[in-house]
């Protein structure tokens, strides 16, 4: 389910080339010795984190805050999780890669159809969890807040 909404991996030091960054959508960070930029995007075990953001400032947004806090900052609380395990940046980022399906909608509009897609987009992201958890029978490790600490 999902899947071929979302686009292919990009490494992360490429993750401003994500299509429809602007926009809010989901977006799946996964961690892997294999370089997977490129390949279309698929279900993986490598998957650490999924997330979603209605920001006006979109996916692109919220991606800087995830790499604002791994890079020692606090702005995002999944990222934290990472941070608290994987203390070293530059080990850390040339193995993620991140992934991410937008919803083009005015995130400032109060249209019901603005609204309904915003709504799409939090349950998009529920619907991945839940994908993610049929496929291998836990959450992604840093959505897991009881196997994550963040401290």
């Amino acid at each position: 389910m999902y899947s071929s909404s979302f686009f292919s991996w990009h490494r992360w030091d490429m993750r401003k080339m994500i299509p429809g960054k602007k926009f809010p959508g989901v977006y799946t960070i996964a961690l892997s010795n294999q370089d997977i930029s490129g390949q279309r995007f698929s279900w993986r075990q490598e998957i650490i984190y999924i997330g979603m953001t209605n920001s006006a400032g979109g996916i692109k947004s919220r991606l800087q805050q995830f790499q604002s806090t791994i890079r020692g900052g606090d702005a995002h609380g999944g990222a934290s999780r990472v941070k608290f395990k994987h203390k070293k940046y530059d080990v850390l980022a040339p193995l993620l890669y991140v992934a991410a399906s937008y919803t083009e909608c005015d995130v400032t509009s109060h249209k019901p159809k603005d609204l309904k897609l915003m709504g799409e987009v939090a349950k998009q992201e529920y619907d991945c969890f839940a994908t993610f958890i049929k496929k291998f029978n836990q959450w992604p490790e840093f959505n897991d807040k009881k196997r994550s600490p963040k401290k």
